[in-house]
């Protein structure tokens, strides 16, 4: 049966808390500003996404408050991750977009760069698709990533999704035409990954 559209904003609007050994997945809030903005402002960071670093802490407390707004209307899929051990977001992880005719869903990721190299990004991806597959019952999940971001490749393919190729400048992002690559898991690849 399909994922439909009412339990998706059933669901996400008062998105559920989901658990890993290290991490807490929760809803983003304006009490985390401090913590996003520290990540948020880095140009490293935002070098592979469509997104612009953030100016100060004003855009990042603007932007939460934006996040607040559509989790209540039940339309927007992503979490904080928060670390257990230290209490602070170090990054977001949730679904970007779904499809819900055919099952699918796009999954998306971003860290703080103090706290990679340590697995976290994989726990919290792993941890989000289970939700997808066991609990929202998708087929596939897929996520994209620029040509060049060869760290984010290697997180896709380590949870067990498989490259599917390039979509040659694809997308305009920050003035420029970019190759866009894909890599997907379907539910019957999941648990074997």
């Amino acid at each position: 049966m399909p994922v439909k559209k009412d339990i998706l904003y059933k669901l996400f609007s008062h998105i559920p808390t989901l658990e890993t050994d290290r991490l807490i997945l929760r809803g983003m809030r304006v009490s985390d500003t401090e913590d996003m903005f520290e990540y948020a402002r880095r140009p490293s960071v935002t070098q592979y996404l469509t997104w612009n670093p953030h100016t100060d802490p004003a855009e990042t407390r603007e932007y939460l408050t934006y996040v607040g707004q559509r989790y209540r209307t039940g339309d927007f899929y992503d979490w904080a991750v928060v670390d257990r051990e230290s209490g602070h977001m170090i990054g977001t992880c949730g679904f970007t977009s779904f499809n819900c005719p055919h099952d699918t869903a796009e999954i998306g990721y971003v860290l703080n760069p103090a706290y990679q190299g340590k697995g976290l990004a994989t726990e919290a991806v792993r941890r989000v698709l289970d939700f997808g597959f066991d609990e929202l019952g998708l087929h596939r999940i897929e996520a994209h990533f620029m040509e060049g971001n060869d760290a984010s490749r290697r997180l896709m393919e380590r949870v067990g999704m498989t490259f599917e190729g390039y979509a040659r400048e694809s997308m305009r992002i920050k003035g420029r035409f970019c190759t866009i690559g894909t890599c997907a898991i379907l539910r019957y690849e999941h648990r074997h990954s």
